[in-house]
């Protein structure tokens, strides 16, 4: 079964950092563009990050661009977030299509998501 999994989310105070995993079951995540996104309250989703297989480009939304960065190993797509701040919060996916293996933008159609892990910034 081919199964997106987020993890690493949670209450954090103002200029506060975390780390989100985005790990996969029944496939081999780094053959594959993976988008990070995120969707506040009464907001439309937004796609905040992407990461290429080997080497292709790696992007940012202009609003996360110098506080998070995306990384990957073998099974697990990570985003280490810093200097949160409270319009961060949001719940975060990660999605692919299991197809493309570069990144050409950041609101790439994606077939296959997680089921969101929750970011909460607040003193």
């Amino acid at each position: 079964q081919v199964q997106l999994v987020e993890s690493g989310g949670g209450l954090v105070q103002p200029g506060g950092s975390l780390r989100l995993s985005c790990a996969a079951s029944g496939f081999t995540l780094d053959q594959y563009a993976i988008g990070w996104f995120r969707q506040a309250p009464g907001k439309e989703r937004e796609g905040i990050s992407c990461i290429s297989s080997s080497d292709g480009p790696t992007l940012y939304a202009d609003s996360v661009k110098g506080r998070f960065t995306i990384s990957r190993d073998k099974n697990t797509v990570y985003l280490q977030i810093t200097s949160l701040k409270p319009e961060d919060t949001a719940v975060y996916y990660c999605a692919t299509d299991r197809i493309l293996r570069r990144c050409y933008r950041l609101d790439m159609n994606y077939d296959y998501w997680g089921q969101g892990t929750q970011v909460t910034v607040s003193s």
